[in-house]
């Protein structure tokens, strides 16, 4: 018997775009990121990702940023084991499963009240280690986290629901908050935002998303003082590639020699403090 399909509001509903996503990955004969746990909470409350017109392309996509992000952490974690990890609008995500840090990191998951409660209920305890339940545009669940170790904090899809002022606050008060870290996000760019108009997959989102977007990996260093770009990641050019369907590795294939070509199909920007 499947369970009840949580009640969100449409910005919280907007994590099943990304939980059904890396669900259809999974089923795949050669999944890019195998995230068994969202197959099975999708499973379990038997929701109808078919009315999100997720195409296959858009789902190995998902997929393939959320590896990129996974690795982001894990190599931040294996270089500081007493890392805080952030997993800033973690939805269902069980991102902390797939990084496994050590007992000396702590993880925390920040999302509304709502998106909390129903990560207890359908995801298993280790999944959300400390749970935070907040608006992430608040400035006050900062408050009880340590101020004396460095941070990588990762935002899978959480910048199109912020405005940029909203972006650049969040951000802010994560950098004034630790003492050095790196804060990694998909990049958002203007042909994204343009494309989530008239593609049917953007109808999920297309009320509740706020950003403008960019072109220039080096725009959010104007965000803060602090603030350089660390690292761009042109999922054009990563070996995952090379198990993707024929038609999209090929596709992939002729963007890759090209920044710009690269930049508005998936990109992971990685900065440091």
């Amino acid at each position: 018997m499947a369970l009840t399909v949580p009640a969100f509001t449409p910005l919280q509903a907007s994590l099943w775009l990304t939980l059904c996503g890396r669900a259809l990955d999974n089923r795949l004969p050669r999944p890019i990121l195998g995230d068994t746990m969202a197959d099975e909470i999708v499973r379990k409350v038997d929701y109808d990702y078919k009315k999100l017109h997720i195409p296959s392309g858009s789902v190995i996509n998902i997929a393939h940023r959320a590896k990129k992000l996974d690795e982001v952490a894990q190599r931040f974690i294996a270089r500081h084991p007493d890392a805080v990890g952030l997993d800033l609008g973690a939805g269902l995500d069980s991102r902390v499963l797939r990084i496994t840090p050590p007992p000396t990191a702590d993880w925390y998951d920040i999302d509304f009240p709502e998106v909390i409660a129903a990560r207890r209920e359908l995801l298993p305890a280790a999944a959300t280690p400390h749970g935070i339940a907040a608006d992430l545009t608040g400035s006050t669940w900062l408050d009880p986290l340590p101020t004396d170790r460095p941070v990588v904090a990762v935002a899978d899809g959480l910048i199109a629901f912020l405005s940029e002022e909203e972006m650049i606050s969040l951000v802010g008060r994560v950098i004034d908050h630790f003492p050095s870290g790196v804060i990694a996000f998909n990049g958002y760019s203007t042909f994204a935002v343009r494309m989530q108009k008239i593609a049917p997959v953007g109808k999920a989102i297309r009320e509740v998303s706020k950003f403008p977007g960019f072109n220039d990996p080096r725009t959010p260093e104007r965000w803060h003082p602090k603030l350089k770009l660390a690292e761009e990641i042109l999922c054009t050019r990563e070996p995952e590639v090379d198990r993707f369907p024929l038609g999209l590795r090929l596709m992939n294939r002729l963007a890759a020699p090209s920044a710009v070509l690269s930049r508005p199909g998936n990109t992971v920007l990685v900065y440091r403090f």
